[in-house]
C-alpha cells in the first residue's frame, strides 16, 4: 500500500479511537460523579477507554513511520471531526448546522494539506544532538509560555507545542528502532524515547491547567499549535518539502488556514465552560484523558435539543474541563 495511505488510514482510525475513548470517559464520568481514583480502576469501562486510548497512541505511532510529520500531525484534528457524529448520536440530538459547517471546513482544509504534504515514507530521523537541542529551546519555550498558574491560551500553545514536539521525537524512535542498522536499545533511542515521555506528560498537565479557564479557545490553540511544532521540526530538520513548489505552498496555507478555522468553529461550538478552581480535586479531572472528552454532552436522557456541543456544569456528573 501507499506510504501516505497507509499514513492516512491509520491517523484516521486513531482519530475514531481517541473520539471513542473520550465518549466512554464521560459516560462513566457521568455515572461516577464523586466516584475515587481508586473505584475507577475496578471499573471495567474506565479499562476500556484506556485501552482505546492506548490503541489510538499505538496507531498514532504507525502512522508517523508511513507519513511525515507535515502529514501525520494535522489529521490529528480528526479527532474533534469524529466526535460530533459520536457525540450526537448517544447524546440522541442531531449534529447542529455549526457543527457541520466546522466540520466542513476542516475536512477541507485537512484535503488541501494532504495533496500537499504527500511524500514517501521517512527515513530521516533527528540526531542525538539534534533531539537534544529540539528538546531544550521547547523546554525554554514552553517555560516562558507557562510562567503563572492562572489558566489561558498561553498554557494552551504551550501544551501543544510539548505535543507536537512529543510525535516528532516518536516519530524518530519509530523510525530508528525499525530501522535494521541500529539497536532497538541504542543511545539515541532510549534517550528519544524518554524525552517523548517527558513532553507528552508535560502536554498533558499543561492542557489540563489551560482547560480550567474554559474550553472553546484553549482547544483550538492546542489543536493548532500541536502540528505546527511538528511541521516547523519536520520542514527544518528531517528534510519535508511541500509538494507542487510555490503553488503547493500557498495550497499548504490556504488549507491550514480553513483547517484551523473548521477547528476553531468546532472548538467555539459550545460556549465557555465555568471554570473550575486551581484547587479542584483530582475526582473531577481524572476521566479527562482527551480533550475532546469535554466538549461532548453526552447525556442519553437529554430532554431537549441541543445546538452545540454544551459541557456540563460539574453538578450535573460531566466534566467541564482538564
Amino acid at each position: 500500500m501507499n506510504p501516505t495511505l497507509t499514513a492516512v488510514v491509520l491517523s484516521l482510525f486513531s482519530a475514531v479511537a481517541y473520539a471513542s475513548a473520550a465518549v466512554a470517559q464521560e459516560r462513566l464520568a457521568a455515572r461516577s460523579s464523586g466516584t475515587g481514583t481508586l473505584r475507577l480502576l475496578a471499573r471495567g469501562a474506565w479499562w476500556w477507554s484506556v485501552s482505546l486510548n492506548a490503541g489510538a497512541a499505538l496507531l498514532h505511532v504507525a502512522a508517523l513511520k508511513y507519513g511525515t510529520l507535515t502529514l501525520v500531525q494535522p489529521l490529528g484534528a480528526l479527532t474533534l471531526v469524529a466526535a460530533v457524529p459520536l457525540g450526537a448520536r448517544i447524546a440522541g440530538r442531531r449534529v447542529s448546522a455549526v457543527e457541520w459547517r466546522g466540520t466542513a471546513l476542516t475536512l477541507i482544509g485537512l484535503a488541501a494539506l494532504l495533496v500537499t504534504a504527500s511524500g514517501p515514507a521517512p527515513d530521516d530521523v533527528l540526531s542525538l544532538p539534534q533531539a537534544l537541542a529540539v528538546a531544550g529551546t521547547t523546554a525554554l519555550v514552553i517555560g516562558g509560555l507557562s510562567r503563572g498558574a492562572r489558566p489561558g491560551l498561553r498554557h494552551a500553545t504551550a501544551s501543544g507545542f510539548a505535543s507536537g514536539v512529543a510525535s516528532a521525537l516518536t516519530q524518530t524512535v519509530t523510525v530508528a528502532a525499525t530501522d535494521r542498522s541500529n539497536s532497538l536499545l541504542s543511545a539515541q533511542v532510549v534517550l528519544v524515547a524518554l524525552l517523548v515521555a517527558v513532553f507528552a506528560a508535560g502536554g498533558l498537565l499543561l492542557s489540563q491547567t489551560a482547560y480550567q479557564g474554559g474550553l472553546g479557545a484553549p482547544l483550538a490553540v492546542v489543536t493548532l499549535a500541536n502540528p505546527l511544532a511538528a511541521a516547523l521540526i519536520g520542514l527544518s530538520l528531517l528534510g519535508e518539502r511541500l509538494q507542487g513548489g510555490a503553488e503547493g505552498l500557498l495550497l499548504a496555507l490556504a488549507g491550514a488556514s480553513i483547517a484551523g478555522w473548521g477547528v476553531v468553529t468546532l472548538s467555539r461550538s459550545a460556549p465557555e465552560s465555568a471554570a473550575v478552581p486551581m484547587d479542584a480535586p483530582m475526582d473531577t479531572l481524572v476521566d479527562d484523558d482527551h480533550p475532546v472528552a469535554a466538549v461532548l454532552a453526552l447525556e442519553p436522557g437529554s430532554a431537549a435539543y441541543e445546538p452545540s456541543l454544551v459541557p456540563r456544569q460539574p453538578n450535573s456528573g460531566h466534566l467541564t474541563s482538564l
